[in-house]
């Protein structure tokens, strides 16, 4: 499949209330007129990111993640994003990535936000994730994971990054610096989720969500502290051009993660 379109959902989160945000993403999702391929939600997309899961976890056969499979069938499309998933005694910052055949993926997140204690409640994730869907290779992030180039490195010969965040409006600057930086040094598209609004902790949410093309110029822009879904369509052409006449991937450092 040379194309690939992508439903960016840019919205406010009621904070620890899944019914409530389940609900209210259905409708925005409903509205959207295109077939697309995926719908990308923001980061803890059913609470907001709380340090607190004690009650509101859920588990791998819980209520979101039965909608989203539901979701995925209905509108033959793939949806993603992180919720808190409570499994084995810990929690986990889980992203899923739902096919429409109800087949799921998973990523936990690695890097886990210190400045809020986020190690302190949940558990590390140690494997990256690469996800082969129509044909797309797409490796999912998590947030604060877009702070570290050596985790996002393209050794995997992947197409799109993807981060869902709860990014904090007053740290946008480097959201937007960082969104561009990956897709330049990664000769990829990348896409960036971020969430809109005030939570509980007083913190304020800018969204500036965007896609940047390999070259690290901006496809989409989205209206800053509003709500709002934005569609794109990537192109496999641009890649393969881009990689073949620039060909910087085949310079690239060799090196090893250690967990």
């Amino acid at each position: 499949m040379q194309h690939l379109k992508l439903a960016l959902i840019q919205t406010d989160i009621v904070w620890q209330n899944a019914a409530q945000n389940r609900a209210l993403y259905t409708k925005k999702i409903n509205k959207v007129q295109d077939q697309v391929d995926i719908f990308i939600l923001p980061e803890m997309f059913s609470t907001g990111f709380s340090m607190h899961p004690e009650g509101i976890a859920e588990t791998m056969q819980g209520e979101t993640l039965s909608w989203m499979k539901k979701l995925a069938l209905e509108k033959n499309a793939a949806i993603c994003g992180s919720i808190i998933i409570s499994e084995e005694n810990k929690y986990y910052n889980r992203f899923l990535f739902v096919k429409p055949s109800g087949e799921v993926e998973i990523y936990d997140k690695r890097h886990l936000f210190s400045l809020a204690g986020e190690e302190k409640v949940y558990a590390q994730g140690n494997e990256k994730l690469l996800i082969v869907y129509k044909d797309w290779k797409i490796c999912p992030l998590v947030c604060y994971d877009l702070r570290f180039p050596v985790w996002s490195r393209n050794v995997e010969d992947f197409d799109v990054l993807v981060y869902v965040a709860n990014w904090p409006k007053i740290r946008v600057v480097a959201w937007d610096s960082l969104l561009k930086a990956r897709a330049i040094e990664n000769l990829c598209y990348v896409v960036g989720v971020n969430r809109v609004g005030v939570d509980a902790n007083n913190y304020e949410y800018s969204g500036h969500s965007a896609t940047y093309n390999c070259l690290g110029e901006k496809l989409t822009h989205s209206t800053p502290n509003h709500e709002g879904i934005e569609i794109v369509e990537l192109q496999k052409e641009h890649i393969a051009k881009t990689r073949n006449k620039l060909n910087f991937l085949n310079d690239k450092d060799l090196f090893e993660v250690k967990n």
